[in-house]
């Protein structure tokens, strides 16, 4: 296996890459024929059982996934392939990061998100630790995407915060501490100077960083850090950010700046989507009004669950995108299936 050199010279995004110009990106993606393009691996003992939920990034004209895996205990690490179409991947034989670490204990480290910082040339990874009690978001970073260094969890045990999540019967609980799902924005921002990650999964919030390592929240409480919650049927469960923000570039030199976030979300039912559903859609963000949550958001899903591994797997009715990519012409959007295996949705990129 001829594994890819990356270093800090190495170039990120594709090389005829055009901004999107408008709201939504697509929206109409169209599902690979062929999925699923990565399933689980019963040679390779730490991705036996399931892969799902990856993210992705272009460097040298290739498309690296960073993908979920689980084994028969149901502990995730995090692999990695690179392909040369989006399509047709090459896998890393080991984990690029495992559960090492106390708060990853059991449950392991799940669903990562990468971006690159545009200055250091450093990659930053949002990942979410389980210990199988309580999730905490964290981050890691590389120079090579390969060996990574990890960071404590962005928000303390002991800490005020504490998030409000809806079971699957309607009932609310609190949850202390938890924390996960971090979509970072690598541009400062112009009033404060800041970096900042949208994440949670009941809910969104705001975290903000100096350097895209070390984060906090910009409130402790969970009412002063709400940027948005579901407004829709399709999303009365839960939200959940995917992919980092992709930005706009308006061709009649307007100076709006604006992103567009993928997102998950997951009824309780009583819409035109069984109890249980998860979708994805899109919603616009203004960054230089990021306190104000999002601008904008589509009325409907763009992609349901409606082939066989989506309705059934570990965990039924189920899609999950935490990566789209610009590559050759497309927008690659890659999502989980039934949290089972890993497919892609592709759109024109025009």
């Amino acid at each position: 296996m001829q594994i890819p050199v990356i270093n800090k010279e190495s170039k990120d995004g594709d090389k005829n890459y055009k901004a999107p110009s408008s709201f939504p990106i697509g929206p109409h993606f169209t599902k690979y024929k062929h999925n699923p393009i990565l399933r689980p691996n019963p040679e390779n003992e730490w991705e036996s059982a399931y892969i799902y939920n990856a993210t992705a990034i272009v460097i040298e004209d290739k498309v690296f996934l960073l993908y979920r895996a689980q084994n028969a205990a149901k502990t995730s690490s995090v692999g990695l392939a690179w392909s040369t179409d989006g399509y047709n991947f090459t896998r890393f034989p080991q984990p690029i990061l495992k559960p090492t670490e106390p708060w990853e204990n059991g449950g392991g480290c799940e669903d990562p998100r990468v971006v690159r910082d545009p200055k250091s040339k450093l990659f930053i990874m949002t990942y979410t630790s389980y210990d199988r009690w309580r999730a905490r978001l964290c981050v890691a970073v590389s120079e090579n995407l390969f060996e990574w260094k990890k960071y404590p969890p962005i928000i303390s045990p002991d800490s005020s915060w504490h998030d409000i999540a809806i079971e699957v019967d309607g009932t609310k609980i609190i949850r202390e501490a938890w924390s996960k799902s971090g979509a970072v924005i690598t541009e400062r921002h112009k009033d404060t100077g800041k970096y900042y990650m949208i994440w949670g999964d009941c809910a969104f919030h705001l975290a903000e960083s100096d350097d895209l390592r070390h984060w906090h929240l910009t409130s402790n409480d969970y009412h002063s850090n709400l940027f948005a919650r579901g407004i829709f049927n399709w999303q009365d469960k839960l939200i959940e950010p995917g992919a980092a923000p992709i930005k706009l570039d308006y061709k009649d030199g307007s100076k709006r700046n604006h992103y567009v976030l993928f997102y998950n979300s997951a009824t309780l039912g009583g819409g035109n989507l069984p109890k249980d559903t998860y979708s994805i859609s899109q919603m616009l963000i203004d960054y230089d009004d990021i306190f104000s949550g999002p601008a904008a958001r589509l009325e409907k899903p763009i992609i349901i669950p409606d082939q066989d591994n989506e309705r059934n797997g570990q965990v039924d009715k189920v899609v999950f995108t935490e990566g789209i990519v610009q590559f050759k012409g497309k927008w690659f959007l890659y999502f989980g299936q039934g949290d089972s295996e890993l497919g892609v949705a592709t759109t024109d990129a025009v």
